[in-house]
């Protein structure tokens, strides 16, 4: 599986949805691990540490999206992102789906 780590654009956010030490477990068991370049800066993760874990360095935001099976992201995707996504692609986020309709229904139309 491809697993892709975009990095966080949500005003604010600096945390990552996947820690160098989760992705080098995950390509330990054959999987392959695509992260934005800065995905974890902010939160104190520099792109060496990914690279030494076996990740691949992605330089374009819509590429990650474009190669992986499954998107790890903190946030929910922002409105530049849902048409990034595309039928049974999985995402892996906390979503806060009842104040957001259209977050919602962008979801359903992607077919995540």
């Amino acid at each position: 599986m491809v697993i892709g780590v975009p990095r966080e654009i949500k005003a604010k956010e600096f945390r990552v949805g996947l820690l160098p030490s989760a992705a080098y477990q995950l390509i330990q068991r054959g999987h392959r691990v695509l992260v934005e370049r800065w995905a974890g800066a902010g939160a104190g993760y520099p792109d060496a540490d990914y690279q030494q874990a076996g990740a691949e360095l992605v330089e374009d935001h819509a590429a990650v999206f474009q190669q992986a099976d499954l998107v790890v992201k903190v946030k929910e995707p922002q409105p530049t992102e849902i048409p990034l996504l595309r039928p049974e692609q999985m995402l892996f986020a906390y979503l806060h789906l009842a104040p957001d309709r259209a977050l919602t229904e962008g979801l359903l139309r992607a077919g995540v």
